[in-house]
Formats: structure tokens, C-alpha cells, sequence
């Protein structure tokens, strides 16, 4: 079989009903390049039907489908992981299965990569999120630029493309708990990014929720950025300092007043106000502790149940797939 130049992953996760229409469009648009191709699909412990609607498109296209199938949810990241993990092209391209992107638009991205990028990322033009959502996304964006020094246009966008010398390096850190576009971002020589087109969800419903945006952006941070440790590092300074002269003032005012009782109810409000500090800072560190923990306790990252592609006669045992994934 001939090695196939691009390789395009996709996370899976209780989408059927967008399957179908997301077959009918990937793969015209994916002939039309000319280029031999591949599709792995990562089923990220979905409950409905998408690996039996996987399967069927794989003994369809046997030859440019792979299907890896993990024994639970690991979430979003971890699904393209392991994809990466399993690409043989040149070049990588990331999407999402809820096709607000248009693998249409592929090409764009594959002639940024032809022209010497080794990163590029789409961002989206016209976004038909809602309101909510474009304020959280431009916030983390802007955070993002001045706490990471990452420069990404649209971290958000999960149309992106990666030459291989890339995607090795990303593998190989090994890391539990990663956000692959920055990763990525980080160890890019020469990226870019270019306009891609946005829709609306039609079929199937988001994962995320508010809790969810605002739990990713707390870990990005955490897993990109001492920030939060040195805000809470000068912020300790400050309030010490302003507690030295507030028991200086207190001080000075009982030697030439005598005893007041009546500003006990402010000391009261300024030690309640120290303590959610101290507990909130409490609560960052442990996020960090929580977070080299992970790391230091070798886990696998993920579980495959079953890995489909025509390279082995049969799916790969869960005992084998257990091993490549540590």
C-alpha cells in the first residue's frame, strides 16, 4: 500500500448523528487533493452508535481508513494523541467530527504547509458561536498572548495542519495532561495560520459546557504558565506589606487615642479577606501538585479497546494496545 502523504485525525465522541454527512463531505473533499491519503478516527468511549458506523466506513475504505477504539472516554486531547501516535503521512491534519469546519478547506492549509510553515492554524472567520462563547474564546485568547507568550490567532480552531517532524516531537514528551495546538505551537519554527470558514452546529449537541470552557482555561494555564503562582506570590507581598502599616496605624492610633473597640467589625472583614486569599492560593498550588502527581505516576495516558487497519489481519488485543499507549 502505498505511504500516505496526509494524514487527518479525528476525535469521535457520541457523534452518529454527524457521521454521515461528515463521511459524504471528508472524503470527496480529500480525493479531490490527488494525494494519497489517510483517516484515523479516535472513539473516544462514545455511548451511541459512531463505532459501528466507524467499522462500516472502514470496510468500505479499507485503505484509508484506521479506526482506533478506546475502552472509555479520555477526552478531546488524549483521542488526537493517540491519532498521532498512528499517522504514517508527511503531513497531519487535526478536525473536529461536528463539522463547524469545512474539510473543504484542507487545502488551505496543506499549501501553507507546501510553502515551508510547520505549523499552520486555522482561524475562524464569521464565527456562528454564541455570544457567550466568542467572549470566553477572545479572553483566553488575550490571556493566552500575555501570560504564555503563546501567539496563537485562534487556539480554539482544531483545523490544523503539522508536519511530522512536529508531531513526533509532540509524542514524544509523553505528557498525561497536554492541550496539543500549543504544544505543538511551542516547538514550531515557523508557523502561520490562515482563514478558514465557520458554521453552526446542525446535528448532534456541543460537549462543552460553562463549567467545561472555564476547567479547560484554568488547566491551559496551569499546564502552560507559572502565572497563577506568581500573581499569588506578589499579591501574598502586597497584602503583607499593607498589613505591616495597617498594624503600625492601629499601633500608633491606641497610643495616642487609647482602646477602640469600634473598627473591629473592618479587622474582622480584613482577616476573612485574608484567609479566601490564603485558601485560594492554597487551592492553585494544589492544582500544580495535583498535576505533577499525574506525571510522576506513569499511568497510561489512554486505553485502546481495538485498533482497525488493514495492516494486521485482526484488531490489535487490548493487552497489546495497553503497552503502546504507556
Amino acid at each position: 500500500m502505498t505511504k500516505p502523504y496526509l494524514s487527518v485525525v479525528i476525535p469521535i465522541y457520541n457523534e452518529e448523528e454527524v457521521l454521515p454527512t461528515l463521511f459524504g463531505r471528508l472524503f470527496p473533499a480529500l480525493d479531490a487533493i490527488n494525494k494519497p491519503y489517510e483517516v484515523i478516527f479516535t472513539n473516544d468511549g462514545s455511548k451511541d452508535k459512531s463505532i459501528e458506523l466507524l467499522r462500516e466506513m472502514h470496510d468500505k475504505r479499507p485503505n484509508e481508513v484506521k479506526v482506533i477504539n478506546f475502552n472509555r472516554n479520555f477526552g478531546q486531547h488524549m483521542a488526537i494523541m493517540a491519532g498521532f501516535e498512528h499517522v504514517d503521512g508527511e503531513v497531519i491534519v487535526t478536525m473536529d467530527a461536528d463539522l463547524q469546519n469545512y474539510p473543504e478547506d484542507i487545502p488551505l492549509l496543506l499549501e501553507k504547509i507546501e510553502q515551508g510553515h510547520d505549523v499552520v492554524g486555522g482561524y475562524r472567520m464569521d464565527r456562528q458561536d454564541k455570544k457567550w462563547r466568542l467572549f470566553v474564546s477572545k479572553l483566553h485568547n488575550s490571556l493566552r498572548l500575555k501570560l504564555t507568550g503563546i501567539d496563537m490567532v485562534d487556539e480554539g480552531c482544531m483545523l490544523r495542519a503539522y508536519t511530522r517532524e512536529v508531531i513526533d516531537r509532540v509524542v514524544a514528551t509523553g505528557e498525561n495532561s497536554t492541550f496539543l495546538p500549543a504544544l505543538a505551537h511551542s516547538f514550531s519554527s515557523n508557523p502561520t495560520d490562515v482563514g478558514v470558514r465557520h458554521a453552526a452546529r446542525v446535528e448532534g449537541t456541543s460537549s462543552y459546557n460553562l463549567y467545561k470552557l472555564i476547567r479547560y482555561n484554568f488547566d491551559f494555564f496551569a499546564n502552560f504558565s507559572k502565572a497563577p503562582l506568581e500573581f499569588f506570590t506578589m499579591t501574598g507581598l502586597i497584602v503583607s506589606f499593607l498589613s505591616i502599616l495597617l498594624f503600625i496605624y492601629l499601633i500608633v492610633k491606641r497610643l495616642a487615642f487609647g482602646p477602640d473597640a469600634d473598627g473591629v467589625f473592618t479587622l474582622f472583614a480584613i482577616m476573612y479577606f485574608l484567609i479566601g486569599m490564603l485558601l485560594m492560593g492554597l487551592g492553585i498550588v494544589g492544582e500544580y501538585i495535583g498535576r505533577i502527581y499525574e506525571e510522576v505516576r506513569k499511568r497510561p495516558r489512554f486505553i485502546i479497546k481495538d485498533y482497525i487497519t488493514t495492516t494486521d489481519s485482526k484488531d490489535k488485543s487490548p493487552t497489546e494496545n495497553r503497552k503502546e499507549s504507556e
